[in-house]
């Protein structure tokens, strides 16, 4: 509840625990009659706006200002996509530098929401982030311990450098994680998700031996050379990686510096090593027009 707002019902006499809970859940007091009309006219929010006028404002400072100004259009739930446009357009023929929206609820999570806010979306307010219970006879994984040992090795693949994390509990095989040498792009977001869901699977007891299976001999645009055979993509390398390590475990010896180095058949992933953009080939060279990389450089 705004502290302004607030203070003014506790003057005006007309606060109470159940108004504030109802203004709350209805997120506006435009329409409530206990509110005295003038406070209410002081006291809109966002969605008491029209979006034109959301534009107008920012136009209004933009006048003024050197730089630019910065302001979200608020839009309802059910707003159109005619009602963006016209917003759009607006800001444009007002001479707004730049234009920022948001429709209400279109995210599972917001800054600011009301309980209408949940309901527009058919989510019952108190139980909008509840999540399903498992379903009876369902395998459900065994929690992560606390603590965890394992052994983390590098991989030289056509989309930069892989670092593959095998840990184990007392149960055994536990968690894997495989993460880029560059943060960001798409290489990096999938090799995470194949990630979580290998570490889902070992604490689910599911045989790491199908694992390997599964990941073995998948193939991306870049493979690369490792001794004398072929590493196809980062999936492929995380199967190589947990191979060995269970190879290595069985011959009773983990510890042997053995990081994957790896000369690429395309002389180049698509994606770019540093900001994850699509790269280009130009002149003989490997070039991001997003970052300036050149792999000649």
């Amino acid at each position: 509840m705004n502290p302004h707002f607030a203070a003014v019902a506790k003057e005006r006499g007309f606060y109470s625990d159940e108004l504030m809970k109802r203004i709350a859940h209805h997120g506006t007091v435009a329409d409530m009659a206990e509110v005295p009309e003038d406070v209410r006219r002081l006291f809109v929010t966002a969605h008491d706006i029209e979006p034109v006028w959301h534009v107008k404002m920012q136009a209004a400072f933009q006048d003024h200002t050197d730089n630019a100004v910065s302001k979200t259009v608020n839009f309802s739930h059910d707003a159109k996509v005619g009602d963006v446009e016209e917003v759009y357009r607006l800001a444009y023929s007002l001479g707004c530098k730049g234009v920022t929206i948001y429709r209400d609820g279109s995210k599972d999570e917001q800054v600011l929401s009301t309980g209408r806010t949940k309901e527009a979306k058919g989510q019952p307010a108190a139980a909008a982030e509840q999540k399903l219970p498992p379903e009876p006879g369902k395998i459900i994984p065994r929690p992560r311990p606390l603590v965890t040992k394992g052994i983390t090795r590098q991989v030289n693949t056509g989309c930069g450098r892989l670092y593959v994390t095998i840990n184990e509990d007392e149960k055994g095989l536990c968690e894997l994680f495989a993460s880029m040498g560059k943060s960001g792009g798409c290489a990096t977001s999938q090799t995470e998700a194949t990630g979580r869901l290998v570490s889902l699977a070992l604490r689910s007891g599911v045989d790491p031996a199908s694992i390997i299976d599964q990941l073995k001999g998948i193939r991306c645009p870049s493979p690369t050379w490792i001794s004398g055979s072929t590493i196809y993509s980062c999936a492929d390398a995380i199967a190589t990686v947990l191979e060995d390590y269970l190879l290595e475990k069985k011959q009773g010896s983990t510890t042997e510096d053995k990081s994957l180095t790896a000369d690429n058949l395309l002389n180049h992933c698509p994606q770019c090593p540093e900001c994850g953009s699509m790269v280009s080939f130009a002149e003989g060279c490997v070039v991001c027009s997003s970052c300036g990389y050149s792999k000649c450089g």
